[in-house]
């Protein structure tokens, strides 16, 4: 039988899995910052489309129960698609994966978004969705808190404003 941890051994084993919570965490927002710049002009437009506008209104106009059901459709084919694509990776087909990857990834926020933008109000009457909710938007700023103080994020700005005003003179010139 082995001995049991002593606190010390508890202490390092607690400040390991923060440290790989904070990483993962970490690329996951960096890559989130760097890919919301490419998706925000997408949704814009997708929400500017008279379709768009209809199908929200129609969407605002259901019970609340039907908006949890049509939220959690894109959800049911999004997230499967996911772990298809990493596993496509994982096999070596990394374009296919990729591909597959951002799809799905395109249609959560997308998709996701805007069903949820349009039924908001009503969802969150639900009062298990809005505490969910609440928590979820305090541990996104929490980690958010976390990852900005980080130097890895500290350097992925910066590389991100050095490719954009790189971008920019390339348009000026």
């Amino acid at each position: 039988m082995p001995p049991p941890e002593t606190s010390r051994e508890r202490g390092l084993i607690a400040r390991g899995l923060f440290f790989i919570v904070r990483s993962v965490l970490t690329v996951l927002i960096v890559l989130d910052e760097v890919a919301r710049p490419l998706y925000r002009p997408l949704a814009r437009w997708l929400a500017g489309l008279r379709i768009v506008a209809r199908m929200e209104a129609a969407i605002a106009r259901m019970p609340r129960a039907l908006i949890l059901l049509t939220l959690a459709i894109p959800f049911a084919i999004a997230e499967p698609l996911k772990i298809v694509g990493l596993v496509l990776m994982a096999r070596d087909q990394v374009l296919a994966g990729l591909l597959v990857l951002g799809f799905a990834y395109l249609a959560s926020f997308l998709i996701v978004e805007r069903i949820y933008h349009a039924g908001r109000d009503k969802l969150l009457t639900y009062s298990w969705l809005a505490w969910s909710m609440g928590i979820i938007v305090r541990l996104r700023e929490q980690a958010l808190g976390w990852v900005r103080s980080s130097a890895a994020y500290g350097f992925a700005i910066q590389a991100r404003d050095a490719a954009r005003r790189w971008w920019h003179s390339l348009r000026a010139g």
